[in-house]
C-alpha cells in the first residue's frame, strides 16, 4: 500500500502544481500535524482516499474547525485494510497552548492503549506529531522528542513511527532513522511510503 505522509509545511509541489499521475497509486494519506485545514481538505478532494491525522502544536483551530473530509486518530487505535494505526498528536510542553504535553502526560496517554494494544497484538504504524527522543528531534524544549516513544518502540516494535514537528528545511536532522525494528520517518512536507 502506498501512503502519502504529510506534515508541517504545505507542499507547493502538491498544492500549486498538483500532478495526479505522481499520486495515482496512493491509497491512504496520513498527516502528522501543523497543516492548514484547507490543505488537508484539498488533499482528500484531489485524492479520493481516506486521510487520517493527528494535531500538531499549532493546530488549535482544529477543535472548532476540523479539516473537512478527514478523520482524527488522535488518542485512537484504528485498522485500515489490515494495517493497525495508532495516533498521538501534540508536542513537548513549552507554553500554555493546546496539544502540548509533559513527558509524564504523554506517557499516561500511551498507557491508555494497553488493553487495545494487547487485543490487537500491537500496531503497525504509530503516528505522532513530535518525534522520539534523540531520534530526529531538536535540542530545544519545544522540539525535543518524547522518551516514552522510545520505550513504546522497545515494547511494541511497530514497523513505522511517522512524525513531523522537526522541520527539515532548518538544516538540521534527517528524514529517516532506524530504531531496532522500527523505521522512523519525518513527514515534513511530504513523503511517499510503500507499506
Amino acid at each position: 500500500m502506498r501512503i502519502l505522509v504529510v506534515s508541517d509545511e504545505e507542499s507547493k509541489y502538491i498544492w500549486d502544481h498538483y500532478d495526479p499521475e505522481r499520486f495515482k497509486d496512493v491509497e491512504l494519506i496520513i498527516s502528522c500535524g501543523d497543516l492548514k485545514q484547507e490543505y488537508l481538505s484539498f488533499l482528500v478532494t484531489m485524492l479520493p482516499v481516506p486521510l487520517f491525522y493527528v494535531p500538531g502544536n499549532h493546530d488549535t483551530t482544529y477543535k472548532s474547525k476540523p479539516p473537512e473530509g478527514c478523520v482524527s486518530i488522535d488518542g485512537k487505535l484504528i485498522e485500515y485494510k489490515g494495517i493497525r494505526i495508532m495516533g498521538l498528536g501534540g508536542s513537548n510542553k513549552y507554553s500554555s497552548g493546546d496539544y502540548q504535553y509533559t513527558e509524564s502526560q504523554m506517557r499516561r496517554r500511551l498507557r491508555k492503549f494497553r488493553f487495545k494494544l494487547w487485543r490487537n497484538k500491537g500496531i503497525d504504524i504509530l503516528v505522532t506529531h513530535a518525534p522520539a527522543y534523540q531520534l530526529g528531534d531538536g535540542e530545544d524544549l519545544c522540539h525535543r522528542g518524547f522518551n516514552c516513544f522510545v520505550d513504546f518502540m522497545e515494547q511494541y516494535a511497530p514497523k513505522y513511527l511517522l512524525h513531523g514537528h522537526q522541520h527539515l528545511n532548518y538544516g538540521r536532522g534527517q528524514r529517516i532513522h532506524q530504531y531496532k525494528n522500527t523505521r522512523i520517518i519525518n513527514g515534513f512536507g511530504y513523503y511517499l511510503l510503500d507499506f
